[in-house]
């Protein structure tokens, strides 16, 4: 069964601590029990998770949906947000991770990549760096998803034109937010082989689409 990897890079700095870190750990696990339940994602997704703060850590390296184990995910109370660098892990990782197509094998499924934060990079210059190399991966689609009022829309844009804004980061939003992801995911299980790119489903009323 050939895979379709999914990358998740998620804001742990500290303007996440407390209620939203929890928020985002029950809003994941919810996430994770609904792709288990569709058959057509339990065959073919990979998931991998990569934090970003100060540091940079990929804590879930890509593992099959069926032995995936969701870690508790925590942050600091104070540090800057590093989605430079976080960038630059997810290069190095896609391009180790990703079986490519041979003339004796089919290789992976367009990866997909969702990127999380309730901020903006503290390391501009890096993520600029970083965006033409990420998009000549060649994603089935990268989300990027601003939370709260001081995360920058424009530069979510810089990356890619499929960004979503949340007015916070509260339970209900997180849920309801990674409800979607999940049902986007199963959408790109679903199109798998038209060689289209993802189409996104309908967001809910606590998620706006960046136009």
């Amino acid at each position: 069964m050939r895979r379709l990897p999914v990358y998740f890079l998620l804001d742990t700095s500290g303007s996440m601590y407390g209620e939203p870190i929890q928020a985002l750990n029950n809003a994941l696990s919810g996430m994770i029990n609904a792709l288990r339940s569709d058959p057509q994602a339990l065959d073919s997704l990979w998931i991998s998770i990569i934090t970003f703060d100060r540091e940079v850590n990929e804590i879930c390296p890509l593992t099959e949906l069926a032995m995936f184990q969701l870690p508790e995910i925590s942050c600091p109370q104070s540090g800057p947000t590093h989605t430079g660098k976080a960038l630059e892990i997810l290069y190095e990782k896609v391009q180790v991770d990703i079986i490519k197509s041979t003339p004796s094998q089919k290789g992976d499924w367009k990866p997909l990549f969702f990127l999380f934060t309730d901020g903006k990079p503290n390391d501009l210059l890096v993520y600029r760096n970083m965006i033409p190399k990420i998009k000549s991966l060649n994603f089935g689609a990268i989300i990027c998803c601003a939370a709260g009022a001081l995360a920058d829309d424009s530069l979510l844009k810089e990356l890619t034109n499929d960004v979503v804004h949340l007015d916070n980061a509260d339970t209900t939003t997180l849920k309801q937010f990674f409800k979607w992801v999940s049902e986007t995911i199963e959408q790109g299980s679903k199109s798998q082989g038209t060689g289209e790119s993802v189409a996104l489903p309908p967001p809910p009323s606590e998620i706006t689409l960046v136009i």
